[in-house]
């Protein structure tokens, strides 16, 4: 069976979890958000419209990451945005698993622990969410996923349609968090 990208997607989001032996299942944290808790002002947007937030990437813990992950992926996914067809805030891959999270605003852009994909726009740079005045608040699903493939394997550039054909075959298991935000 062909997975097409946003099939993979749904797959990762909803199915079960590889575990590693004698760990629990693979989580992710925050100390920006909680999961289905607001996103502070920080990680928001720089647009005045929606409180002149900073754009920093937000703070991410995880841990029990699945047996044989060599390196980690992370997809910050509006399925709100665009009218409802989706807005990419943030992609950030190549991640080392020995790194037990990201720091607060660490991970704008690529570095010599991460690369960073292209969002909606093309930019390759976090982009804080800043839904239009007077939409519902928006959900930010951000993604987690452990991957058999070693830390610089995946070129620069992906936009996530790129970054989830190549992780086809390669992905070991997947965890969420989910944020909200809107004015």
């Amino acid at each position: 069976m062909h997975l097409t990208p946003w099939l993979l997607a749904a797959l990762l989001a909803c199915s079960p979890l590889a575990v590693a032996a004698g760990q629990g299942a693979l989580s992710i944290s925050s100390s920006s958000f909680t999961d289905g808790g607001i996103i502070a002002l920080p990680q928001v947007g720089l647009d005045p419209a929606c409180g002149a937030g900073e754009e920093r990437s937000p703070q991410l813990s995880w841990d029990n990451l699945p047996a044989g992950t060599q390196s980690l992926a992370l997809i910050l996914f509006d399925p709100d945005g665009g009218k409802g067809l989706g807005v990419v805030h943030w992609l950030v891959y190549n991640i080392h698993p020995d790194q037990d999270g990201l720091k607060e605003g660490a991970a704008g852009l690529t570095g010599q622990r991460v690369t960073v994909g292209r969002n909606s726009r093309g930019t390759l740079s976090y982009r804080g969410p800043c839904p239009p005045a007077g939409d519902n608040p928006h959900h930010y699903v951000l993604t987690l996923i452990a991957t058999d493939l070693p830390p610089g394997t995946l070129p620069e550039g992906l936009d996530r349609t790129g970054l989830l054909q190549l992780l086809q075959g390669h992905a070991l298991g997947a965890q969420s968090l989910v944020g909200r935000y809107g004015h």
